[in-house]
């Protein structure tokens, strides 16, 4: 080869790379990472189309500093050790900004992974934003400087389901991932039903593999033995899923007290039998947005069912990203340390108007709750079922508020 057009070929080569180093700091990149393949990756991807949608919203009105925002996925597989290999990639590619959903475990793994990777790297540093991850511990025992969450606490959700008990219900069986955060909710409630509900007795508690059992009627059928007339339970995913259809295809006579039916599958795997049976938390259902008569929000509901087939539930998605916006504009940058200052304590509205806080001692955003009923009685169905979800208890945030027992240790400048 000649020299002349080795210099070529060079010359070349340099000019990619700064079009590509241009291009690059032409956005603020955001890693997502959650299970987009397995067992669990129909929520991962259904986050993801929510995220995405949600930033093109934000996006189209301004980005940040003058830059639009961008997604970078990684795929962890449910697996902590794979969450590690994406945050070293993360890291390499100098994002600073990383976020997550599903599983505490994963969480955990980040929150530690984080830690020290800020630690030993003061001019790279990260910043987790969690939207639904929401084990207890995390902002207690586990609290971190750099870890905010989005989403209520397991504690939180824990204490809405034992007071949606209905007084006439005095038996209950309590049913829960064996992980993280199963055992955080598993823990919450008993003694929230302790606390608030004596009167009702736990005639089951069980925990169960992660993402391991394929056929739950051996558990529909110790649950209906034990005579429960209400059923509480964490599971998500086709822990989530296969459970309730069993429950369903059994004839089991309770009613289903749950924070994750509303994800993926689920609707379908309730049914028509399910009128009036399931129950869920969400922060956010589409029937919210025609009941409240807001054409904004009516707007954002039906462009999203337009191109998506299913609900969009993750009101957490805009929150997200609209307090991030906020932080950057207000730190005047993307260092992380200045982004993280300048998102303690900031109060923000959510989609729906309501009041939010990113509480400084935990970073826990105190925020509005629903408790909402699996319907006929609803404009917007859920997966082509016929029924949707209603609303039917509102919590507020301060209601929700719990102490922390967070010992925040604050980076070295």
């Amino acid at each position: 080869m000649s020299l002349r057009l080795l210099t070529v070929l060079a010359a070349a080569l340099v000019g990619l790379t700064a079009s590509l180093a241009a291009h690059a700091e032409d956005t603020i990149k955001i890693a997502v990472t959650d299970p987009l393949s397995g067992p669990f990756a129909q929520v991962g991807q259904q986050n993801l189309q929510q995220l995405q949608y949600s930033l093109d919203y934000i996006n189209g009105k301004s980005g940040a500093l003058g830059k639009k925002f961008e997604l970078v996925t990684f795929d962890n597989k449910m697996q902590p050790s794979e969450e590690l290999i994406a945050l070293k990639s993360i890291a390499d590619q100098n994002i600073h900004f990383v976020m997550q959903s599903a599983g505490s475990n994963i969480a955990a793994a980040l929150i530690d992974g984080i830690e020290k990777h800020n630690a030993r790297n003061p001019d790279n540093r990260i910043v987790y934003l969690n939207f639904g991850a929401v084990a207890t511990e995390l902002t207690n025992e586990k609290c971190s400087f750099w870890h905010f969450r989005f989403d209520a606490t397991a504690e939180q959700k824990a204490l809405m389901l034992v007071l949606s008990l209905p007084q006439e219900t005095k038996k209950v069986y309590l049913l829960n991932q064996d992980y993280l955060f199963g055992q955080s909710l598993q823990r919450d409630a008993a003694r929230f039903l302790a606390k608030f509900r004596p009167d009702v007795e736990i005639v089951g508690n069980e925990l169960i593999p992660l993402g391991k059992v394929k056929d739950f009627s051996p558990y529909v059928s110790k649950i209906k033995a034990a005579g429960a007339q209400a059923l509480i339970t964490g599971n998500w995913g086709p822990d989530m899923t296969l459970l309730i259809k069993a429950g369903m295809d059994a004839g089991l006579d309770v009613k289903y007290y749950t924070l994750y039916a509303h994800l993926g599958g689920g609707p379908t795997a309730i049914g028509p039998d399910g009128d009036g049976r399931v129950l869920s938390l969400l922060a956010f259902n589409e029937n919210v947005a025609d009941e409240q008569g807001d054409p904004g929000l009516k707007e954002w509901v039906a462009k999203f069912r337009a191109t998506h087939a299913f609900d969009f539930y993750l009101a957490g998605a805009r929150t997200i990203f609209e307090t991030l916006q906020a932080s950057i504009e207000k730190a005047g940058s993307t260092d992380a340390l200045k982004v993280a200052e300048a998102m303690e304590g900031m109060a923000r509205p959510d989609l729906l108007g309501r009041d939010t806080v990113m509480r400084a001692d935990d970073h826990q955003l105190i925020f509005p709750y629903y408790v909402s009923v699996f319907s006929k009685d609803v404009k917007y169905d859920s997966e082509k079922t016929g029924l949707g979800w209603k609303l039917v208890k509102t919590f507020e945030g301060k209601a929700l508020e719990q102490p922390t027992t967070c010992k925040m240790k604050r980076p070295e400048m």
